[in-house]
């Protein structure tokens, strides 16, 4: 593969007519990084993918491959690879000619195609399939396919859209991490577009968090679950606690109290700033999940399971301690 490059999006605007889809987008992606455009359905993300492999148009503004202003070039001259949610391929070819097609349709010589479809193969574990056609593969094994078709055309970027959604929950876990490794032997900025925070977190170096076409804050997984930005971010990664004033703690105007549940730990009643009655108990295997009403608010502890420890019954008053180095003050 080429060498790695980084991708800037500056200033950009797309709408269809009356429907603001992407507002003022600023953006830069590092050279090899697997980057995540996470948010919730209609936030955009998927439109700022096709952006970036030309399948859209913005109204205004630049997008940038290794420092070169692409946003005039058709998809098929940006060295853009996109793998589509749907893997797109075709039902009447072997694995080999739908990995083939897109070097067929450049018009590569014969021994060059045979050679990059069977490195492709190779690299994606399907080398012994290649006289299969797509009906005869698992949900997987045609993602596989579909993974293998892009990177066989060398693009400079990777793009995929939401590719593990029709796999079930146990497949995707295997071919998230097939896909980091594959990336991480390519060596190809990777971008991929999810609603699923546990994939973004699990495999992606960054994070951008896209709600209502705008990006909300980017960053590691870890810094955007330990120090989100705004209370959106906050609510969409993991659960998280949100609290006004008149609980029992001051919270400054114009600001709200975040905290995760396994950051807060039951405690007795007496002296405790948040307390209540237990209203709801679930065990989760290595924590138990309490739900404590607080004035009119439902707080959420974490505690760690322990074989023989006791537990809390719904109905018992309990209080609710909270660390100050956990305590984050978020703009309301």
């Amino acid at each position: 593969m080429s060498k790695a490059v980084g991708i800037e999006i500056a200033g950009v605007n797309l709408s269809y007519g009356a429907t603001h889809v992407l507002k003022d987008v600023d953006l830069a992606v590092r050279p090899g990084e697997f980057f995540a455009f996470l948010g919730p359905s209609g936030c955009g993300k998927t439109t700022l993918l096709r952006l970036i492999a030309g399948f859209a148009q913005a109204q205004t503004g630049q997008v940038l491959l290794d420092g070169r202003d692409v946003a005039p070039l058709p998809p098929w001259k940006r060295d853009v690879g996109m793998v589509f949610q749907s893997y797109a391929l075709w039902p009447h070819m072997t694995v080999a000619k739908n990995v083939a097609f897109g070097l067929e349709e450049r018009r590569l010589p014969r021994a060059e195609i045979d050679r990059r479809v069977a490195q492709a193969l190779d690299l994606v574990g399907l080398a012994d399939l290649a006289g299969r056609r797509p009906a005869q593969l698992s949900g997987g094994q045609q993602q596989r396919v579909a993974v293998a078709r892009t990177i066989a055309i060398e693009p400079k970027v990777l793009l995929l859209d939401e590719p593990l959604s029709n796999l079930d929950a146990k497949m995707r876990v295997g071919v998230r991490r097939e896909l980091r490794a594959l990336q991480q032997r390519l060596g190809l900025t990777t971008i991929f577009v999810t609603h699923d925070q546990e994939e973004a977190n699990t495999i992606c170096d960054r994070i951008a968090v896209m709600d209502a076409g705008t990006i909300r804050q980017v960053g590691t997984p870890m810094e955007l679950y330990e120090k989100p930005a705004n209370l959106f971010v906050a609510s969409f990664l993991g659960s998280a606690n949100i609290l006004g004033d008149g609980h029992g703690i001051s919270v400054p105007a114009g600001k709200r109290l975040v905290f995760r549940p396994q950051h807060a730990s039951l405690s007795p009643v007496d002296g405790a700033a948040l307390r209540g009655p237990v209203t709801h108990r679930e065990f989760l295997g290595a924590a138990v999940r309490y739900s404590v009403r607080v004035g009119d608010n439902e707080i959420l502890v974490e505690a760690p399971f322990q074989s023989g420890g006791e537990l809390r019954a719904v109905g018992d008053r309990v209080g609710v301690a909270l660390p100050p180095e956990r305590m984050l003050y978020l703009p309301a």
